[in-house]
């Protein structure tokens, strides 16, 4: 059964930056699609990013396009979110999935998240 393990968070400035790592088990990294999703205090868990398998497709939330980057190590099986220019609404606990197949923004088509990783972005 593959594990995601996420790590990064912490406490950051209204526009510093941090960038999330989830490091994913298993021999078949490059053939998922991978996503970061996130939950704010009260609110439902929204989409934040993915990324196709091959790496050659991203999409982004309207919220954080321009500001974040979503990517992917092949030789480290770890996915990426480097998040510049944080905001104060960016705060929120970030969570790493592996899709049932092709990225998409959609949480029921993920199959496999990791714990989460807190993020707190101070005004």
């Amino acid at each position: 059964q593959v594990q995601l393990v996420e790590s990064g968070g912490g406490l950051v400035q209204t526009g510093g930056s941090l960038r999330l790592s989830c490091a994913v088990s298993g021999r078949t990294f490059n053939r998922y699609a991978m996503g970061w999703f996130r939950q704010a205090p009260g609110k439902e868990r929204e989409f934040v990013a993915s990324i196709s398998g091959s790496g050659a497709s991203t999409y982004y939330a309207d919220s954080v396009k321009g500001r974040f980057t979503i990517s992917r190590d092949y030789a480290q099986n770890t996915v990426y979110l480097q998040k510049n220019s944080l905001k104060p609404e960016d705060t929120a606990i970030y969570y790493c999935a592996r899709a049932k197949g092709l990225a998409t923004m959609a949480a029921i088509e993920y199959d496999s998240w990791g714990q989460g990783t807190q993020v707190t972005v101070s005004s």
